[in-house]
């Protein structure tokens, strides 16, 4: 039964390993960062009555909310099962949203999010609540938005084949000038205060 349920389970075509495949990739990537972007600070702004929350990149993308649904859509396919479906759409999410937080943790000793007042958490990157919600965006984001950004890409993707290297080397940049900026922080945070003598 097990068996059965994985082989639902597979990339959906290997054109991902063409040019062509990395430019859909950054485009799907770049679209739903900025949707990310866009619904974090739509959160914050309803609990917090404060729109822009801080980033990690200066410009307006959340590179988690790109990896999850740019692997989920080409791990689900019509064929997929839906308990396959269920699952990946709670693993992949969490998964993501787990190693950025402990990466961005370890690398900048500082955590863009926390949950470690929630009920379920795991080291304040993860929890179950939030894991919940991953779920049924997820769904929303395969069954109906995807097929729609999937249909708007065909029709710019003669335009897109001359701007998406231009894309994929400004997240490049913002990443490298990201790292700078918070690595540079930290070093005047922790850099001790010596008195004058």
């Amino acid at each position: 039964m097990f068996i059965s349920l994985l082989q639902g389970i597979t990339v959906q075509n290997f054109e991902i390993l063409t040019i062509e495949g990395a430019a859909t990739i950054v485009f799907y990537f770049t679209v739903y960062s900025f949707i990310g972007w866009l619904l974090e600070n739509s959160y914050s702004f309803f609990t917090k009555r404060e729109f822009f929350k801080e980033n990690f990149l200066f410009g307006p993308f959340k590179p988690m909310y790109g990896f999850a649904p740019v692997l989920l859509v080409y791990l689900i396919s019509p064929n997929t099962n839906g308990v396959i479906m269920i699952l990946l759409c709670f693993f992949i999410p969490t998964f993501v949203e787990y190693v950025s937080g402990m990466m961005l943790q370890k690398c900048f000793h500082k955590q863009w999010w926390d949950y470690s007042d929630t009920p379920l958490q795991l080291h304040g990157h993860i929890c179950l609540p939030f894991s919940i919600c991953w779920v049924f965006l997820s769904l929303v984001v395969v069954k109906w938005i995807h097929p729609e950004i999937a249909s708007m890409y065909r029709v710019i993707e003669p335009y897109w084949a001359w701007v998406w290297s231009a894309v994929g080397l400004y997240f490049l940049a913002d990443l490298v000038l990201a790292i700078r900026r918070h690595t540079l922080q930290n070093y005047l945070t922790d850099e001790p205060t010596n008195p004058i003598q």
